[in-house]
């Protein structure tokens, strides 16, 4: 069962998707927050799984509530959820850290595979949020250009397989797959897994599937 804190300044929303997860048994709501604030000592406190951050809150808005739960050593996976698919919402969102970038129009289903996934530590981006990348960042990595078996890693971590699974499918070491990966990070100067699906869509090197 995977334990989830929602995160939305409107009550309606939070209704709403605490009915719908508490009546699947895959998943258990632990408690609600109405803004960052709230969100980071929920969070600090309850220690869920998977947080199901809004971003555009009063008093702190998401995006400050992601990076202050890093710093506090809250290790929940952070699946954003919001209306916003801008530029200036969603790289710096998952530049804090955030595991996956949601909008709230997605069918039900999909956000419960993106919980599951955010819970497993893959990187989840809607089409939407993908294609949206794909305007930003268009500067070539300064420290070159990412190599077949990095782009290979990569295509594979995009598509939400572990190490292990993207080590097995390339015929490779576990270990081999974390090198390539720490190449891919610091090509595209970022520093985790999600951040780095997102630099590879606005970049070019990937293209998101409908």
């Amino acid at each position: 069962m995977i334990s989830l804190l929602i995160v939305d300044d409107h009550p309606v929303v939070r209704d709403g998707l605490r009915g719908m997860f508490s009546a699947d048994p895959r998943f258990e709501v632990l408690g609600e927050a109405g803004d960052g604030e709230e969100a980071i000592t929920a969070g600090v406190k309850l220690r869920p799984d998977v947080i199901l951050m809004d971003l555009r809150m009063p008093r702190t808005d998401g995006v400050t509530a992601i990076e202050e739960l890093a710093k506090r050593g809250v290790t929940s996976r952070i699946l954003v959820l919001t209306t916003y698919d801008t530029d200036s919402d969603v790289l710096p969102a998952i530049q804090a850290g955030a595991t996956g970038y949601l909008l709230k129009d997605a069918p039900r289903e999909e956000l419960f595979r993106a919980v599951e996934a955010a819970a497993r530590g893959q990187a989840m981006l809607s089409p939407a949020v993908a294609t949206r990348l794909i305007g930003q960042m268009r500067q070539k990595p300064t420290s070159g250009p990412l190599s077949r078996r990095e782009l290979e890693v990569l295509e594979l971590i995009a598509q939400g397989s572990t190490n292990r699974e993207a080590a097995k499918r390339l015929f490779i070491s576990e270990a081999t797959v974390k090198t390539h990966l720490l190449h891919v990070y610091a090509k595209l100067d970022v520093n985790d897994r999600a951040a780095a699906v997102a630099a590879a869509f606005s970049q070019g090197y990937l293209t998101p599937r409908g």
